[in-house]
């Protein structure tokens, strides 16, 4: 991530914000630009290129130096030339979700399978291609879950033999076949192929544009 504003203080009532800099000021050696928190509008993006410079005739261009999330690793996806309509995209679909649901898409984004922006907008409409156990922590909770918790299996049957359980093992081999990975947030692992994506990563829709019509 660019260190550049990092000095600069972010505003953290949003669960997205970039530091939009004017790029004609900053090759002339001078850092104009303000944090701005997604989703925004496009008034509001107006006025902000207003307040920086950034008006098309002397300064036409802009570009991102910081960015910062709520969010774990979202911020890997986003670079310096990002398109602002497309991260607003992301902001408005992450505005839908409850806490619940942010930390179930939290965890699935800590798995390393998302490998775009496009891909971090369209899991806003997967998250149940996706198991969420926010309790289990290690292999131990895991199997614990998996045998005491779950329904799968009725200990009451094993009498003494279930004293002899080694749910740490249960654990280790449930996820090595599910695939599953433990998270800061809990346990997940994909239960479906994502399919369907809203997004195909070429045309924003327009009600989520702050740039262009």
């Amino acid at each position: 991530m660019p260190a550049i504003a990092a000095a600069l203080s972010c505003p953290k009532n949003g669960l997205l914000s970039v530091f939009i800099t004017n790029l004609g000021k900053y090759n002339e050696g001078e850092l104009v630009g303000e944090w701005v928190s997604l989703p925004t509008t496009r008034d509001e993006i107006k006025a902000c290129f207003k307040r920086i410079g950034v008006d098309g005739v002397k300064y036409e261009e802009y570009f991102l130096t910081d960015y910062e999330s709520a969010l774990e690793r979202v911020t890997a996806y986003i670079e310096e030339y990002t398109s602002l309509d497309e991260l607003n995209y992301l902001a408005c679909q992450l505005e839908t979700l409850s806490s619940s649901e942010l930390e179930h898409y939290q965890a699935i984004v800590e798995m390393g399978d998302i490998s775009s922006l496009k891909a971090l907008i369209n899991l806003v409409g997967q998250l149940d291609c996706y198991q969420y156990l926010s309790d289990i922590h290690n292999e131990y909770d895991l199997g614990y879950y998996w045998i005491e918790e779950s329904g799968c299996y009725d200990i009451s049957t094993l009498g003494n033999l279930a004293n002899y359980l080694d749910y740490d093992k249960l654990g280790r081999d449930i996820a090595l076949e599910q695939g599953g990975v433990f998270t800061a947030n809990g346990y997940i692992y994909q239960t479906d192929d994502r399919g369907h994506e809203e997004y195909d990563g070429k045309l924003v829709p327009c009600e989520y544009r702050v740039l262009s019509e």
